[in-house]
């Protein structure tokens, strides 16, 4: 028996914990790291720096725009972002030497003893400055740690948001600056963020060192950890290939356009004659059909509503995770205290929504395969099941692929670029991984796209998914449901095995366990075995709607009102269930690992009813809202608002010229901004990109089909619930979304 149990618990942590990382060269950096070292220059630095203090108009430009104390430090703010485009724009000629800005930054443990002089009576090697120049206050004053004129609460605000920060970064693939000294930290990664302007030729050290003498010698300790150039973001093939692929794309929309235009409208053909293929990437003809909203028998109307309302939550909970990851808060102890309230709770139980997509995919790749195939064309035609997946998701996931591995990257710029920067550098390294949908596995800590996680938990199952529907399409009911519910045990006792061998905390956030949400993350969020069980439940509805396709379910008031109650119970019990899982006390490890194995398939049997409900007649007023025709445009937008959504809110949040102020109000505010450029960056990569691939996919497999026609419906409409076979881009979304 013990044997059994080792053999057990190798099979699955070898399975679900077989990460592997790679290094990235400085050849995919987004910056040129070369150009940072060939304007460095020690002694021209020296040269410049007596320049500058004998002119006090130029020096005053670096002063200006460089270090000042962090605004709202008893609020937890540790940061200051200087004036970046105003050191970046100092050009100044004196005495025949062109001296230019370069903006740096360095970071300064909180705690440390500093044994600091009085200014006039300091002796700075080798400069005498003027009488007339005004020195930037610096955080520090007296002999004493300034962390000791803070009260302990304060002290304990920054410490759990530093941590929380750090994690964070750390677990999107953001560098992290950390110092090695143990005796310097007293209090992990809590430190001072501030900007330095300098001249080009000069790194922080040696400005610091003559300007103020040796710092190190009064016990100061820092570290520089980025500096930015003008033009420092070089050219690499990712950009080339970016500007022809795009400009391809236009070019032929312009010419596609042109050809729909004359044989419609000027011409005016009938729609048949013209030719489909020139017509193709016409954006007149895309734009009607994205626009056009026929109703379909038998589609399941209700989950346009339910993707789209999950996908407004996805949103809306990136907005505020941003502002923690790929922004800097004024007053993160007024987000903290917040964000640990139940006021919270609709944020903070946002991650569960992922687990709607999974089951609602889980609903139609078995809705839209079974009864429209018999089992021996099933198993000769899987190729074609397995191609439409991969074709139909491959334009728009390449397409941002591509977007973020280079135009993302000089659409602007700010003094927090490094987080776009990063992620720039991971898609130019790690892109076929991401297309090979194995970066949960292959590099969780560098994905290209850090959201695009869910494409590949949601392709790895329907890789196994055949197995499971060629019982299905055989027509034995006890057979298909034997297989689905089996599937659905060995899910959920795989990952309870795995979770209480691995004790995760339950929620990424956990403030009682800090330390632990990249340990989280890698080895449960993103992972097949933990995730997989609401896909299983999704599977089983999907079978129960086929069942009852085009019959009338009886069911009384009684059953009908018990199940409602049960369902919108349990979804309030899941949602309100995160606060205490993120109170600092909370110490409950059984809890934490029933939680991780059973919450998310709970979840996905509640909305599963729903759907279920909703499609057969007894959603009542809920039916009604979800399957208003608002949802229809976002519904056929979903795929795409998810996978270009997260990126730009890390170009908008890189923008960022100081730290930002929360609150709730504003927090909505900036997801309005982040939901409509989702929205028509989704509307446009569709139209020029999606639309496009869609017709050319479907004439492709149409071709490749002809011998099974049943299959080709199948395959079309996978996953979106449809019996029509007319082509209604992104509406056959080839996942949940």
């Amino acid at each position: 028996m013990k044997l059994i149990l080792i053999i057990f618990y190798f099979v699955i942590v070898s399975t679900v914990n077989g990460y592997v990382n790679i290094v990235i060269p400085d050849s995919k950096n987004a910056f040129d790291p070369i150009l940072y070292e060939e304007v460095l220059d020690p002694q021209l630095c020296l040269e410049q720096m007596r320049i500058l203090v004998n002119n006090s108009a130029v020096l005053s430009q670096f002063l200006d725009a460089g270090m000042r104390t962090p605004r709202g430090i008893l609020k937890g703010n540790l940061v200051d972002f200087g004036n970046y485009y105003q050191c970046l724009e100092i050009n100044e000629n004196v005495e025949n030497t062109n001296i230019e800005g370069k903006y740096c930054k360095i970071s300064v443990p909180l705690e440390q003893e500093i044994n600091w002089p009085t200014l006039p009576d300091w002796e700075r090697p080798n400069i005498t400055f003027p009488e007339n120049i005004t020195w930037p206050e610096l955080p520090w004053t007296g002999r004493s740690s300034y962390s000791n004129s803070l009260s302990k609460e304060t002290i304990e605000i920054i410490k759990n948001f530093q941590t929380l920060k750090t994690q964070s970064r750390r677990l999107f693939g953001v560098k992290v600056e950390t110092f090695d000294e143990p005796d310097v930290l007293l209090m992990p990664d809590a430190a001072f963020t501030l900007a330095l302007c300098i001249p080009k030729p000069c790194t922080t050290r040696e400005v610091l060192t003559n300007f103020l003498g040796h710092l190190e010698g009064l016990g100061l300790q820092y570290r520089e950890t980025a500096c930015r150039l003008p033009n420092d973001k070089r050219w690499v093939a990712a950009d080339y290939t970016a500007i022809v692929i795009f400009s391809i794309l236009g070019l032929l929309a312009i010419i596609s356009t042109s050809y729909d235009i004359r044989q419609t409208i000027i011409l005016k053909r009938e729609p048949k004659s013209v030719n489909k293929l020139y017509q193709s990437f016409s954006v007149y003809t895309n734009t009607r059909r994205l626009l056009t909203f026929n109703p379909t028998p038998g589609a399941l109307e209700c989950l346009d509503g339910v993707r789209s309302l999950a996908m407004i939550w996805v949103i809306i909970g990136h907005t505020f995770v941003n502002q923690l990851v790929g922004s800097d808060m004024a007053n993160p102890a007024d987000m903290l205290q917040w964000i640990m309230s139940f006021n919270a709770v609709w944020i903070t139980a946002g991650p569960i929504t992922v687990d709607t997509f999974f089951m609602i995919s889980g609903v139609l790749v078995v809705y839209s395969t079974a009864g429209k195939v018999t089992r021996t064309k099933f198993i000769k035609n899987v190729h074609l099941f397995y191609l439409n997946r991969l074709f139909r998701l491959f334009p728009v996931l390449a397409a941002v692929i591509l977007l973020q591995a280079s135009i993302f990257n000089r659409m602007t710029d700010g003094p927090r670029w490094e987080t776009v920067a990063e992620h720039t550098r991971f898609c130019r390294a790690n892109w076929w991984s991401t297309l090979l949908y194995i970066q949960n596995y292959y590099n969780p800590s560098q994905m290209c796209l850090p959201h695009s996680w869910y494409l590949a938990i949601d392709f790895q199952m329907f890789l196994i998914s055949p197995i499971f529907l060629f019982w299905i399409v055989s027509g034995r009911k006890r057979a298909a449901w034997l297989t689905l519910i089996t599937g659905l045990l060995m899910s959920l006792i795989g990952a309870t095995v795995y979770n209480f061998i691995m004790d995760f905390p339950s929620v990424s956030m956990s403030f009682s366990r800090p330390d632990d949400r990249t340990y989280y993350v890698h080895y449960y969020y993103v992972n097949t075995l933990t995730r997989s069980s609401p896909f299983f439940v999704g599977m089983i509805y999907g079978y129960m709607l086929h069942m009852y396709r085009g019959k009338k379910l009886s069911m009384s008031k009684v059953q009908t009102a018990v199940l409602w109650v049960l369902a919108i119970g349990i979804i309030i019990a899941v949602v309100c269930t995160h606060q205490p899982l993120m109170q600092s006390d909370w110490d409950n490890q059984l809890a934490d690992n029933f939680i991780n194995s059973f919450m998310r398939p709970v979840w996905a049997l509640a909305v599963g009813w729903i759907v279920f409900a909703c499609s057969k007649g007894y959603g009542g007023p809920v039916n009604w809202i979800l399957c208003l025709p608002m949802w229809k445009l976002l519904g056929r937008l979903s795929y795409a608002m998810y996978i270009v959504h997260f990126p730009l809110m890390f170009v908008f949040n890189g923008t960022a010229l100081a730290p930002i102020y929360f609150s709730v109000e504003f927090s909505i505010h900036r997801f309005t901004t982040d939901f409509s450029l989702a929205v028509m960056s989704a509307f446009l990569i569709t139209l020029f990109v999606d639309s496009p691939c869609s017709t050319l996919i479907k004439m492709l497999l149409g071709g490749g089909a002809k011998g099974s026609p049943q299959l080709k419906v199948a395959t079309d409409q996978l996953e979106n619930g449809k019996t029509d076979v007319d082509f209604r881009p992104n509406q056959e979304l080839k996942t949940a979304f």
